[in-house]
């Protein structure tokens, strides 16, 4: 996945420390029971993925198993910095 360029509203930005890639968040206003539980929309290449973003990590929503719940990766990060909104 790649660094987004045309984010909603973006609240932040962090630099995953595996390959290096940027990706900027957003808050998640999405209704549903399946990203309730994630906070931020994380925008990628393709779109966003939901997730939540902390201080040296990010839980995001990679994708769906058979039975509709979220498959999820754990990201490590650096220079997380928080926008003034």
């Amino acid at each position: 996945m790649a660094y987004w360029t045309h984010t909603t509203a973006p609240v932040g930005a962090f630099t995953e420390t595996e390959v290096g890639n940027t990706f900027e968040y957003s808050l998640n206003d999405d209704a549903g029971s399946f990203c309730e539980d994630f906070l931020h929309k994380i925008w990628v290449g393709d779109g966003y993925r939901y997730g939540t973003v902390m201080k040296t990590r990010v839980v995001v929503c990679v994708d769906e198993d058979e039975f509709g719940l979220p498959v999820t990766e754990k990201w490590m990060i650096k220079k997380h910095r928080e926008y003034a909104v």
